[in-house]
């Protein structure tokens, strides 16, 4: 209701012409900056230029409220991104042009962007046959399955017979 109010309210202010654009933006942006400032969305686009390609790769810049800026990192990298968050405040906010960051928060959490885990190797039929032919002499059991799951791993990494 208030967006159709502001919108017949800024109607009497041009009757006759066009409007200029800046009348029409806060009806344009709104839903989009309600979910995501326009300073984070910044932040996020320029994320690598800010921290380097190193620190880009494995952290993510998710929301910023009240100084305190939540970054997603991948794995254990928080430990070492807190021993370097007053030199990342001072970029961030260089980078911005004043003081909106005086806090990080690290969240750990899987990246988007981060590569998949390696598909794993098959064994070799010939590989598989060697190792039918070594345990063919033991009983069926729980260790003879155990020893077949050995012998695939092993030669899923390569390992030498």
């Amino acid at each position: 209701m208030a967006a159709s109010a502001a919108a017949d309210k800024e109607a009497e202010r041009y009757p006759y012409g066009p409007r200029p654009i800046a009348a029409l933006l806060p009806a344009v942006t709104g839903m989009a900056f309600r979910r995501r400032s326009p300073l984070a969305a910044r932040l996020i686009g320029d994320w690598e230029t800010i921290v380097g390609p190193a620190i880009a790769a494995v952290t993510m810049p998710e929301r910023c409220t009240g100084g305190v800026l939540t970054i997603a990192c991948a794995g254990p990298v928080a430990l070492e991104l807190q021993h370097l968050a007053p030199k990342l405040i001072e970029r961030i906010n260089v980078h911005v042009g004043r003081a909106l960051v005086s806090r990080l928060r690290f969240r750990q959490a899987p990246l988007s962007g981060s590569a998949p885990a390696p598909a794993r190797a098959v064994v070799p039929a010939a590989g598989e046959r060697a190792l039918a032919e070594r345990l063919a002499g033991m009983e069926e059991g729980p260790l003879r399955e155990a020893f077949l799951r050995l012998g695939r791993a092993i030669g899923r990494t390569g390992g030498e017979e």
